[in-house]
Parts: C-alpha cells; sequence; structure tokens
C-alpha cells in the first residue's frame, strides 16, 4: 500500500466529500453532507474547524469576490462562514422534496455545476445543473439516482459527470452558450473498481476517481485508460482533491454511515506524484 496519512481530528465524518483548496485562505475546505457541517482544515498547522450547518451539506465552492458558496439541502447560497450568514441564491428540484443537492464543481468561466439526488438514493429522481454568475439556473441534463463527481477538462472544453448507481461517468462537449452536448460513456466501471464517486483532473490531463465501496482512488489515462490506484484503510471512498502551493497533495474523503470500519471517515493523504490544477471559483 502506498504511503497514507490519516489525518487528526476530534471527529469523523458520516459522509465526506467535496475536498476543495482554497490558496487564498491556505486551507482545505471539505463537507460532512450527512453530518451537516463543512470542515475547514489549515495546511499550515493541520488545525481543523468544523461550521454546523442547518441541512445537509451538500458543497462549498469560493467565491473570486471573497467568501463561498454552498449547497445546503436543495438551496444553494451565499455563505459566510465566520458569521453563518446566508443569501438566498437559487433551489433545485422545487418539485421533489425529497431530493438535495450532491457534489459540485466550478469551472474558468465562473459557473457552478451541480448534480442533486434523492436523499434515498433509490430513483432516477436528480438532475444536472449549471448556476451563471448571475445566479441563472438551468437544468442541463438528467434524471439521475446519485449524481456525482463533475469534473471539467483542463482546457475547459468537456466535463465528466457520473450517475454512480450506473457506475459509469459521462463525457459532456460544453458548448460556448454552456449548453451540453450528448452524454456519451467515458468509463464504464468494472465491479472490482467499486463505483465511481468524486473525481478531479491533474495536471496531466489524467482523471482522479474516488471508488465507492473498493478502497481506493484510481487514475485514468486522459483517453480514458485505467493507469494506476492508491489503497486506503477505508471502502466507501468519496472523493478527492490537490492541495497546497504547489497542487502536489492529494486529499481523499470518506463515509463512515453503515459501515464500523477503524478508518471510516477518516480524511487521508496520499502522495499522487504530480500535480493538480488551480482551484476554480464562483464569479457571481
Amino acid at each position: 500500500m502506498a504511503d497514507v496519512r490519516v489525518i487528526e481530528r476530534e471527529r469523523r465524518d458520516r459522509l465526506g466529500e467535496g475536498p476543495m483548496w482554497s490558496a487564498r485562505y491556505e486551507a482545505l475546505f471539505w463537507v460532512d453532507i450527512l453530518g451537516r457541517r463543512i470542515n475547514r482544515m489549515a495546511l499550515t498547522d493541520g488545525c481543523v474547524d468544523s461550521f454546523e450547518q442547518p441541512h445537509y451539506a451538500a458543497w462549498i465552492i469560493e467565491r473570486e469576490t471573497g467568501g463561498f458558496v454552498a449547497g445546503i439541502g436543495r438551496n444553494i447560497v451565499r455563505l459566510d462562514l465566520e458569521t453563518g450568514a446566508r443569501e438566498p441564491l437559487a433551489s433545485v428540484d422545487p418539485h421533489n422534496a425529497g431530493n438535495r443537492l450532491n457534489d459540485a464543481k466550478a469551472d474558468a468561466m465562473g459557473r457552478i455545476w451541480a448534480g442533486t439526488m434523492p436523499v434515498t438514493c433509490d430513483r432516477p429522481s436528480g438532475a444536472f445543473y449549471r448556476l451563471d454568475p448571475d445566479a441563472t439556473l438551468v437544468q442541463v441534463d438528467g434524471p439521475y439516482t446519485i449524481a456525482n463527481g463533475p469534473a471539467i477538462d483542463p482546457d475547459g472544453n468537456f466535463l465528466l459527470h457520473t450517475d454512480t448507481a450506473r457506475g459509469t461517468i459521462f463525457r459532456f462537449d460544453i458548448h460556448g452558450d454552456g449548453t451540453l452536448g450528448k452524454a456519451t460513456p467515458f468509463i464504464v466501471f468494472e465491479e472490482a473498481w467499486g463505483s465511481p464517486d468524486g473525481m478531479t483532473f491533474d495536471a496531466e490531463g489524467g482523471l482522479w476517481v474516488a471508488c465507492w465501496g473498493a478502497s481506493r482512488v484510481m487514475r485514468f489515462a486522459p483517453d480514458g485508460t485505467r493507469d494506476r490506484h492508491i489503497m486506503l484503510p477505508a471502502s466507501q471512498i468519496t472523493s478527492c482533491a490537490f492541495a497546497g502551493p504547489e497542487l502536489d497533495r492529494l486529499f481523499v474523503t470518506s463515509a463512515s454511515s453503515g459501515v464500523t470500519e477503524e478508518h471510516a471517515g477518516a480524511l487521508f493523504e496520499v502522495d499522487p506524484g504530480c500535480r493538480g490544477l488551480p482551484t476554480q471559483k464562483y464569479m457571481g
């Protein structure tokens, strides 16, 4: 097993997700969706803070002008972490009260791509949305049972999005007006790989995918062929992100809900042997 460091902290996540590096704050942010918390770890000293939220904390993304935007329950809000102040921007899935937001990323145009899913994970009632800088919300695809892991390629020409329940990562061309091309299967997971969850690109165009149920993160070459994997001491691996001033540290989240493993719900750090891409911010 490659060198894996378990980050020491007071609590484990029920459903850790959405790690995001902020150069501005010199910190890694991530969420505990079921624990309804946003976590922050300062990379300078390893200090971890946790901010309780009023509903499922699906994701947090930095704003270009300062502060954050977050997916909380079915609402997208501007968020001041220190004061807890929230300013509503948009609400998703108005006719599906049993749904929630799940996983999102910003692109180089300052837009957010975010998926939704049923809390019960058992029916295709979710969708995929684009939030523009002016707060216009547009549904771009659907339906999804477990919408997961949007990742935008280094050149911004296409994005990848997953329905974990179908074990497939789909590829979409991004058009100039923000619309998407037809979904085409890019990577279909084999049973031994678990299920595809959160993912991120590295600077070489390689795709790193968290493998739920398979205790690993996997790297795929730009053409979608399997390159290598790193094993982790937890089965429910949920997402990953590059962090640090040189973007050469890979942090991996996990979940503890439904399992009793020693390191379930831990935050891990592994040596990826490559660098990541700068974090994109929301322009709204």
